[in-house]
């Protein structure tokens, strides 16, 4: 069966949808920047490689009849990657590009939602067979935001901004149906099974930790977190049957 490289094949997203194109019996290729990673399946193949060099993009895609594109910096140079990932595919067979990006990239402004779309646009420029699945953010996500006020006396939120949390292993399954797939271009949005506040969630968090702090939700200024409260962030009609946040927390805890 033809090779399927996963970048980013050792990080949240990325692990996952190895084990499912391994559990698929796909040959599969990790890429992952850091020597040595933990959890990459047995008989896998592994490469290391910082795909913010051209050269060690030609070494991470040779050979691959689909790159499913999860590697990312958090950040700008999210737009370089793609770019190195997209001129090595041109030099090794027109691979599938099957990439993931995030609902709402085009409609709220901050500085890595911009980076990600630019790299929607240069795939979609490229050229080369290839399908863009945006997602909502993953739970694991929204637990960061609110592990990071674990020893704070009041958890704070951003006031009127709902969220859609998705489980990162739904996101992996549909990833990994894709790349058994034809290229299809930018396909339709999909979002966790339930919306709610960040407030509601808050309170949540707390309830399955056994936490009593008070949740404090604040306004906060500026384009992007009005985007947020008007739900640009958002696909409830594209939501997908999965776990719950509360079913997620229960689970980690």
């Amino acid at each position: 069966m033809s090779l399927v490289v996963v970048t980013g094949g050792t990080g949240t997203l990325g692990r996952r949808v190895v084990e499912r194109l391994v559990a698929a019996d796909r040959p599969v290729r990790v890429v992952g920047r850091r020597p040595n990673p933990g959890g990459v399946p047995a008989g896998v193949e592994f490469v290391r490689a910082d795909l913010r060099r051209r050269t060690d993009a030609d070494v991470a895609v040779a050979g691959a009849a689909v790159v499913v594109h999860c590697a990312t910096t958090y950040g700008p140079r999210d737009v370089e990657l793609t770019r190195n990932v997209v001129a090595a595919a041109r030099s090794a067979g027109r691979p599938h590009i099957v990439d993931v990006s995030i609902v709402g990239i085009d409609r709220i402004p901050i500085f890595y939602y911009r980076a990600k779309l630019e790299a929607e646009r240069l795939l979609e420029s490229s050229g080369l067979p290839w399908t863009v699945q945006r997602a909502t953010q993953f739970h694991d996500l929204v637990a960061r935001l609110l592990d990071l006020q674990r020893r704070s006396p009041v958890i704070v939120v951003p006031a009127g901004v709902r969220v859609q949390p998705v489980d990162v292993r739904d996101v992996a399954t549909r990833l990994a149906c894709l790349a058994d797939g034809e290229p299809a271009g930018r396909v339709a949005d999909i979002g966790g099974p339930e919306v709610h506040e960040l407030r509601e969630l808050a309170v949540l968090y707390q309830r399955v930790l056994g936490g009593r702090r008070p949740v404090v939700p604040i306004r906060f200024p500026g384009a992007a977190m009005r985007a947020f409260r008007g739900g640009a962030n958002l696909v409830p009609g594209a939501a997908m049957a999965g776990t719950t946040f509360k079913s997620y927390l229960t689970e980690r805890e």
